[in-house]
């Protein structure tokens, strides 16, 4: 298991031969400098926190399995009033990853060629080159999924009305104009 500084703000690389069908545990925690660069790529103000445990074991013949939990604290703009928002967070993780070019990473299609899509069903597997996955990336990958797109600090509310009414947005008729001209003859 290795960290890797130049591939992503946040990384944390595994060996695939180091995984068994016996679960390994890892617990990986993103440092300053990665809290930093993972606040500039989500355009956030702050990132105070991230941390998961997890469990890898071997899926299949060649694939990776990794479930646990990622954990962290963020603070982002307020929708309303811009001031700093504190929010904690907390998401599940449940991912396979297979080498590049499996057949496990392949959509399935029934007899006349066509590709079957389950809408509630199973994710396809995540793929990967080489003989790492990055585990790091996956947890930034899901923190990011998981943040409030709207933060809003308890209270805050609009003091105007931005929105309009039907009534409002009643446009004129293009003949109204020639409804009020007089002809004089």
């Amino acid at each position: 298991m290795s960290k890797s500084p130049n591939d992503a703000p946040f990384s944390y690389k595994v060996k695939v031969g180091h995984v068994s069908h016996n679960p390994i545990e890892v617990h990986v925690e993103a440092d300053a400098r990665e809290l930093t660069a993972l606040a500039a790529l989500w355009g956030v103000l702050s990132v105070d926190a991230l941390s998961a445990d997890l469990k890898l074991r071997r899926w299949k013949k060649d694939g990776v399995k990794v479930f646990g939990e990622l954990r962290g604290r963020v603070t982002q703009s307020c929708v309303v009033t811009l001031e700093p928002v504190e929010s904690d967070f907390a998401e599940e993780i449940d991912q396979i990853f297979v080498p590049e070019g499996s057949a496990l990473a392949r959509m399935p299609a029934n007899d006349e060629g066509e590709l079957i899509v389950d809408p509630d069903g199973p994710d396809l597997p995540e793929t990967f080159s080489g003989d790492a996955i990055d585990i790091g990336a996956l947890v930034a990958e899901l923190a990011a999924m998981g943040l409030d797109p709207y933060p809003r600090k308890p209270g805050a509310a609009f003091s105007d009305r931005i929105e309009s009414t039907a009534a409002e947005d009643k446009k004129p008729s293009p003949f109204a104009v020639l409804k009020s001209m007089k002809l004089d003859k």
